[in-house]
């Protein structure tokens, strides 16, 4: 029997208020890069009183300082406002079943330094070994003071060592039960935060990425496995038990074959669409899954098994993808991971010809204006943050756009394009040295 829980009424006070009040004001600052007070007082609706003691608040407290002046207007000119990259700086960790990666963030957001290894289901003595070898590297490299330091951010997906994927050795149920702060809490003594790795990356891109032009859409982050996440009203929404957005775990009998989960053929989404699905496609015709993710061209052998794979990715897609756009109307659904850029395109292309073809309901589509994609230089196209859609990105300076509200009673069969974009926070880069990553395109 489903457990009941009492009415819960939220409400708010000054202290609160104010808290809020201030992080608001942090994030359009960081956002904006750099800011004036009166534009403050525009992106964010408050008074400038309230604006003024804020911004006082954080200069005094060492999160933002002043960076000259903005010239060329009448009367004196304002003040810009920067955040204080060297306020505090985090590390954040990305653990998944072919990869680790560990991430040293400024105030800002930016990524200083990153060790990032490729390890096929990699076990809590290999992370731990990992951490604590490259940890005080990663520091020095980037001349960052440990007492600086605030915390450590794991992301992970959930029941590591429970979902069976294909690959998966029996001494990979050493996650069953783990605690993960015991794996960072030496050298280093901070708090660890964990969480949900489709989670960690619908919450980035809600505050850092496309989701800031949104107030309500949803996150499909392919990786080992495939998550997804939700976020409605601009707050992610975790569902009664955390678990909202397992996209992964839906059955569909459009891929039957290899990797059945259930009788009558049926199989989970993510047997098929992610990067553990493409390997083993992929080894099926004598081809390997680094092919595809290290190369910067493919042969042609290898584009005719890619859309193979394709064909069958779109078909397994189309019915999660119908009931996704059918039952939470979101605005707006992006796709984040490592997959490359051109495959998530061809997956997109075709999982909108399949459903324009048999539905009117919403599609996923590369781009509201195509146009703009041929336009852009190649060097664009390559890096981790080229969207496939044209969707309007944060300003540099002055007015953050702030998140659009959806139509009030948009009838669920109206046709809404629904870009798709290439994003995912703890792995942006590929080194130097060519080692190998969790970068999102390589082509």
């Amino acid at each position: 029997m489903t457990e009941q829980t009492p009415p819960r009424l939220s409400g708010t006070n000054l202290e609160r208020a104010a808290d809020h009040n201030q992080r608001v004001t942090l994030h359009a600052i960081r956002l904006g890069k750099s800011l004036t007070r009166v534009d403050l007082a525009r992106i964010t609706g408050l008074t400038g009183p309230a604006i003024a003691n804020i911004t006082r608040r954080l200069l005094q407290e060492g999160m933002i300082e002043e960076a000259g002046q903005r010239r060329g207007g009448r009367g004196q000119p304002p003040t810009k406002l920067v955040v204080r990259r060297d306020a505090c700086y985090s590390i954040g960790v990305n653990i998944d079943r072919d990869h680790i990666t560990i991430v040293l963030v400024d105030f800002s957001a930016e990524i200083l330094a990153r060790k990032s290894i490729e390890i096929d289901f990699a076990l809590p003595d290999d992370v731990r070994d990992l951490f604590r070898g490259s940890v005080r590297a990663l520091l020095k490299s980037a001349k960052v003071d440990p007492a600086k330091l605030v915390g450590i951010g794991v992301a992970r997906p959930d029941d590591l060592g429970r979902v069976a994927l294909p690959g998966r050795p029996a001494a990979y149920a050493a996650w069953d039960g783990i605690d993960m702060a015991t794996l960072f809490e030496k050298p280093l003594s901070l708090p660890v935060f964990v969480e949900n790795d489709a989670a960690a990356a619908a919450t980035g891109e809600m505050q850092l990425g496309l989701g800031q032009n949104y107030s309500s859409f949803f996150y499909i982050l392919v990786s080992s496995g495939l998550g997804g996440g939700f976020v409605a009203d601009g707050a992610y929404v975790r569902g009664a038990h955390g678990r909202s957005g397992e996209l992964g775990f839906m059955t569909t009998g459009a891929g039957a074959g290899a990797g059945t989960a259930a009788a009558g053929g049926r199989e989970t989404v993510q047997t098929l669409v992610s990067l553990s699905g493409l390997a083993a496609h992929l080894s099926g015709s004598a081809f390997a899954i680094g092919d595809v993710l290290h190369q910067a061209e493919w042969s042609p052998a290898v584009e005719r098994c890619l859309d193979e794979w394709v064909e069958r990715a779109a078909r397994t897609l189309c019915t999660p993808l119908d009931a996704i756009n059918c039952l939470i109307n979101p605005a707006v659904i992006l796709i984040g991971g490592r997959l490359p850029s051109r495959l998530v395109e061809k997956v997109a292309d075709r999982v909108n010809a399949m459903i324009r073809d048999a539905t009117d309901a919403p599609q996923i589509a590369p781009s509201a204006a195509p146009p703009c994609r041929r336009t852009r230089p190649r060097s664009a196209r390559r890096s981790c943050r080229s969207a496939i859609s044209c969707c309007p990105r944060p300003a540099r300076s002055g007015r953050i756009p702030r998140p659009r509200t959806d139509p009030a009673r948009r009838r669920i069969r109206q046709p809404v394009p629904v870009p798709a974009m290439i994003s995912h926070r703890l792995s942006r880069r590929r080194p130097a040295d060519g080692g190998v990553t969790a970068t999102p395109v390589q082509n």
